[in-house]
């Protein structure tokens, strides 16, 4: 079974070897590891996604905490969470498949970020089955080159629990942001609903 794992550690050199050897020696499989800092300069947090089963889950735990630099380690396994992967793919794209190419991405919220003459890249990001689903559709068209950063993972708050994944909704937004999505891109500002009714009458 797949577990996803954070480690807080300090942000120095060589930590991510302490990290990389302890997996290595001791036999343990990564599937992916994502090395990044966090809000404190002086932490960087590593997304670990590991294949195991409870009782070396438990061995993986343990002994990330006992590495020095290792500050805290958290399991996702019973915290709702939402998890992203980041993906760069170089398609091959004749000018009869380039629409199609285009569509597809559309279609799974990607944008492409290059156009060769006879290649497109396309940039995409969501949960890795997603990821996946897209490779397997434009495996037919010619994969040219591929990279993914691996995945990354941030616990739910209390109050969003139940929210989608995707973007806020406009009526959840605050009054004053909706107000203002609602106003012309140029000219006069037109005044809002609230502005109306405390204007006084004459």
């Amino acid at each position: 079974m797949r577990h996803i794992l954070t480690a807080t550690v300090m942000n120095e050199p060589g930590v991510l070897a302490h990290v990389a050897n302890m997996f290595s020696a001791r036999g343990f499989n990564i599937d992916s590891l994502v090395v990044g800092r966090t809000e404190d300069p002086n932490f960087s947090r590593m997304t670990i996604v590991v294949t195991a089963d409870e009782r070396t889950l438990d061995q993986v735990r343990k002994q990330l905490a006992k590495i020095v630099t290792v500050v805290k380690v958290r399991d996702y396994k019973e915290t709702p969470y939402v998890s992203r992967d980041l993906m760069l793919i170089k398609l091959s794209a004749a000018s009869n498949s380039r629409s199609e190419i285009i569509e597809l991405a559309a279609l799974f919220r990607g944008r492409v970020v290059d156009v060769g003459m006879s290649s497109l890249m396309v940039e995409l990001s969501g949960e890795e089955e997603k990821l996946d689903a897209f490779v397997e559709l434009v495996r037919p068209y010619g994969i040219r080159e591929l990279a993914r950063t691996g995945v990354i993972a941030m616990s739910r708050g209390a109050a969003t629990n139940a929210a989608t994944d995707e973007e806020v909704r406009t009526d959840q937004r605050p009054t004053a942001v909706r107000a203002a999505a609602r106003q012309p891109l140029s000219g006069k500002r037109q005044p809002t609903q609230q502005e109306l009714e405390a204007t006084p009458p004459g």
